[in-house]
């Protein structure tokens, strides 16, 4: 049984992910904001134990872990919840900017440190669910490409420090995949949103899962998973 650290389980992506790894009889340790979203994940989840931790305070992180339970052993850390705000560059103050490079960036980079140690043990496994604005930033999307450019950073960095410890890293690159986030996105775009035009978050679980899954003589370093409709 392989334990993992979900961020983002509460819809989506995440929520797929969460929900495949607890029916195969893997333990699951779910990040929640707040206590109050702690007891919805484990309504949720049942059977998965929550981690209390906001990622838009990242200064915040290492303290609030000292005061819980951890695992002691960590077979996976996946990285995939996110916020996005859409913008010009002549348009979004200072508080957009810092609110995704928290979540999306500052956050899972202070995760990964704080929980390094038990990976090395386990040589386990880090994967980052990026987006394609990881790879290529259009306009109004700057401060969000920017988060996630920096996010794919973090990964290569972290690879090659961690190679030799066996600790596998991987980015996912998803295509515009029907999520609550998703949906947002469209709003402040002002375009009606279909959720059949875009991926089903399950099929990202299943590119996640196989990144994990991967016998140990091979590891995936970036997959990108693009709308196949």
């Amino acid at each position: 049984m392989a334990t993992h650290l979900i961020t983002g389980s509460g819809s989506g992506i995440g929520a797929a992910v969460a929900r495949r790894l607890l029916e195969r009889g893997d333990e699951l340790y779910l990040f929640a904001r707040d206590a109050g979203r702690a007891k919805e994940l484990a309504a949720q989840f049942p059977g998965a134990r929550t981690l209390v931790g906001d990622l838009s305070n990242p200064d915040r992180l290492a303290w609030a872990l000292s005061q819980q339970s951890l695992p002691d052993h960590v077979d996976s850390l996946l990285h995939i919840a996110g916020v996005c705000d859409l913008g010009g560059v002549g348009d979004l103050a200072p508080k957009a900017w810092n609110r995704q490079l928290a979540a999306n960036l500052v956050s899972p980079a202070e995760l990964t440190r704080l929980f390094l140690p038990q990976l090395r043990v386990t040589k386990g496994h880090v994967v980052f669910v990026n987006s394609g604005a990881g790879m290529r930033a259009h306009a109004n999307w700057g401060a969000y490409a920017a988060s996630k450019h920096g996010l794919k950073a973090l990964a290569d960095a972290l690879r090659e420090e961690e190679h030799g410890n066996g600790v596998r890293v991987t980015s996912v690159y998803p295509g515009r995949t029907a999520t609550p986030m998703q949906a947002k996105v469209h709003q402040q775009e002002g375009k009606e949103y279909d959720p059949q035009a875009h991926i089903d978050p399950e099929s990202v679980a299943t590119t996640i899962l196989l990144a994990i899954d991967l016998p140990r003589d091979a590891e995936i370093n970036d997959l990108t998973v693009r709308p196949g409709r």
